[in-house]
């Protein structure tokens, strides 16, 4: 199955906030602060990551 930029775009997007969950569930249960303070850091890098994706998104569905 071939996938347009907007496809690839909304499947990175799904991929980027189910980072940050993962990530931010992880960092809650994990006793080891340093390891906790890692994932929490990669949920927000995940997060950013997201955001701009959403924003690429958005100008594209505007832009139809």
């Amino acid at each position: 199955m071939k996938m347009n930029e907007k496809d690839i775009i909304k499947k990175k997007l799904l991929d980027a906030q189910e980072m940050v969950r993962d990530y931010e569930s992880f960092s809650k249960n994990i006793r080891d602060t340093e390891i906790g303070e890692t994932f929490k850091m990669f949920a927000e890098e995940s997060g950013m990551q997201a955001r701009r994706l959403q924003a690429i998104l958005d100008k594209i569905e505007t832009n139809k």
